[in-house]
C-alpha cells in the first residue's frame, strides 16, 4: 500500500460529522432552545455522573438471603475489563446510593466521598474509573456539555487582544439568565420536562464573566438581548489529560506545595494589559477546583493533606464555591 493510499486509509477511519457534533458552537437562543427540548443538558455533575453509571445496566443476585444489586459500569466496559472491580458489589450500592441522593439534592451533593480502605481494595481502580466513565460520558449525545465565550466589539475592549474569552470554568450557559429571571425560566421548562430531574439553575459566573457582562449590559442599558449577541456557546468534553473537567491533586512536600495550586493564581503577564491585579480577567483560573468544575476531582491520599488544602475542600464541598 502506497504512502497516499495510507493517508486515504487513516482518512477514511475519520468522521467529520462526530467533530462537528462534538465542537458545535451556535448562539445563545440556539442553546436556549436545546435546553427546552432536552433539559438534561443542563443537569448538574452528580446527575450526570449517577446517570452516565446507570447507562451500562444492572443486575440483581442474592447475597446471604439479601437483594444486591450490581452495576456492570464497575466491570469497565469502556476499557474490555482494565479496571474491572470485583467482589465489591454492596460498597459499590453505597457508592451508587451516595451519588443518587446527590443528584436529587437530598444533602450528599454537600459531602466529600472519601473512599477509605486497606491497600489493594480497588479504591484508586474506582476513582479512575469514574474518571473515565464521565470522560466518555461526555462523547456521547446523552451527556454533551455545552458552555460558552464572550466575542468583544472592537470598540469596547472587554476581553483582551485576543477578541474572545472562553468561560476559564466551563460554566452552564444559563448562569448567564439573571437570578432575578431563573425562577420564572425553570418554571417554563419544567412545564414539558419529562426527564428525571427538574431544571434548576445554581450557581453565579465566574469574577472575569460576572465583569464582562455587567459591562455589556452597562453599554447596552439593560438590553439583555444585545447582551447576548455578544454571547457563542459551544459544546465541549471532559478531558484528564487535558484538565478539562477532571481535576488530579496529589500531596507533595508542604515546602513546594501551596493552595494556589487548588484555586489558582494572578496571572501577572496579564496585569500590564488589564492595568491591575485585582481585575479579575488578570486571573489564572487553573487551580484544580477549577479545572474540575462539572465534572469530577480527585484527591490523592487526602488524609496526608495539609490543615490548610482541607478548608479549601471544605469550602468547596458544602458551598460549592472557591
Amino acid at each position: 500500500m502506497s504512502d497516499k493510499n495510507l493517508l486515504n486509509f487513516v482518512a477514511d477511519l475519520q468522521s467529520p460529522k462526530t467533530f462537528q457534533e462534538l465542537n458545535w458552537e451556535g448562539d445563545f437562543s440556539q442553546y436556549l432552545d436545546l435546553v427546552k427540548e432536552k433539559p438534561n443538558v443542563a443537569r448538574n455533575a452528580f446527575q450526570r455522573m449517577y446517570d452516565m453509571i446507570m447507562t451500562y445496566g444492572t443486575s440483581q443476585f442474592n447475597e446471604y438471603k439479601k437483594e444486591v444489586t450490581h452495576y456492570k459500569f464497575f466491570e469497565d466496559p469502556i476499557d474490555a475489563g482494565k479496571d474491572a472491580v470485583f467482589g465489591l458489589d454492596v460498597h459499590m450500592m453505597k457508592l451508587v446510593n451516595f451519588l443518587r441522593s446527590a443528584a436529587l439534592g437530598y444533602g450528599t451533593e454537600k459531602r466529600v466521598l472519601l473512599l477509605h480502605g486497606p491497600v489493594g481494595s480497588a479504591k484508586s481502580t474506582i476513582a479512575r474509573l469514574l474518571k473515565k466513565g464521565v470522560e466518555r460520558y461526555s462523547y456521547t449525545e446523552e451527556g454533551a456539555l455545552y458552555t460558552f465565550k464572550f466575542v468583544d466589539d472592537p470598540k469596547f475592549n472587554l476581553v483582551g487582544s485576543t477578541g474572545e474569552m472562553r468561560s476559564p470554568m466551563n460554566e452552564e450557559p444559563l448562569l448567564l439568565i439573571p437570578e432575578a429571571s431563573r425562577g420564572a425560566f425553570a418554571e417554563e421548562i419544567n412545564k414539558l420536562n419529562r426527564g428525571n430531574y427538574k431544571l434548576k439553575i445554581k450557581g453565579e459566573l465566574s469574577p472575569p464573566m460576572r465583569m464582562i457582562f455587567r459591562e455589556l449590559m452597562a453599554r447596552y442599558k439593560g438590553d439583555f438581548k444585545k447582551v447576548m449577541e455578544h454571547v457563542k456557546v459551544m459544546r465541549f468534553t471532559l478531558s484528564e489529560k487535558d484538565r478539562i473537567g477532571i481535576g488530579t491533586f496529589q500531596p507533595k512536600d508542604e515546602k513546594n506545595q501551596d493552595s494556589t495550586e487548588l484555586t489558582g493564581d494572578i496571572n501577572y503577564r496579564k496585569i500590564a494589559e488589564f492595568g491591575s491585579d485585582s481585575d479579575p480577567r488578570a486571573f489564572n483560573f487553573d487551580g484544580e477546583f477549577q479545572v474540575a468544575n462539572r465534572g469530577v476531582i480527585e484527591f490523592v491520599e487526602v488524609l496526608k493533606l495539609d490543615v490548610a488544602f482541607l478548608y479549601d475542600l471544605l469550602g468547596a464541598s458544602q458551598e460549592h464555591v472557591v
